[in-house]
């Protein structure tokens, strides 16, 4: 019994009471400065949107920025709730789609026999319906007049139609 009448009298345990006081005093502290809450949360956001590239998180990143800004001009903190909600769905609605339909737009990308069709070429020897060489890409390849009636004499610029395989279809540039 007089052993623990002496650790009731001593109080808790000095750990505990330093740590509570670290505690409370963060709490304050973001009370105070709510605006450095709402930064770091836009911080993360905009840290996570790197990862997912999707936008959304982008977009709620602003809202938290957004928020900071209220909340630093004094704002009470149901005002920055609502700030931040308001600027996030409106990002959300509004910019958003545009920026993602600006991202998904754009040249085409058009690789292998694609990207010959409609190139120039100039003929290595005659080229009939049957058979003939051409220079295209830096290469040689087989080519075949797309005019089968037509011979193209060598030395002439010509422009591919198509790729039928390993053969380049060709027609007169001019």
């Amino acid at each position: 019994m007089a052993g623990s009448a002496l650790v009731d009298a001593a109080g808790p345990e000095p750990g505990r009471a330093h740590y509570a006081e670290r505690v409370d005093g963060l709490g304050d502290f973001l009370r105070d400065n709510s605006w450095v809450g709402w930064a770091a949360l836009s911080a993360v956001l905009f840290g996570a949107e790197m990862l997912s590239l999707d936008f959304v998180l982008a977009m709620l990143g602003v809202g938290a920025a957004a928020a900071a800004v209220s909340s630093g001009l004094g704002a009470p903190l149901i005002v920055d709730v609502v700030v931040a909600i308001v600027v996030a769905v409106g990002m959300l609605a509004i910019v958003r789609p545009n920026v993602v339909r600006r991202m998904h737009q754009g040249a085409e990308l058009t690789t292998g026999h694609a990207a010959l069709v409609g190139r120039s070429a100039e003929t290595l020897t005659a080229v009939t319906e049957n058979a003939g060489r051409v220079h295209l890409a830096g290469e040689t390849w087989t080519a075949r007049s797309f005019d089968p009636t037509l011979t193209i004499e060598p030395g002439r610029r010509v422009e591919v139609f198509e790729i039928d395989g390993a053969t380049a279809v060709v027609y007169p540039a001019d």
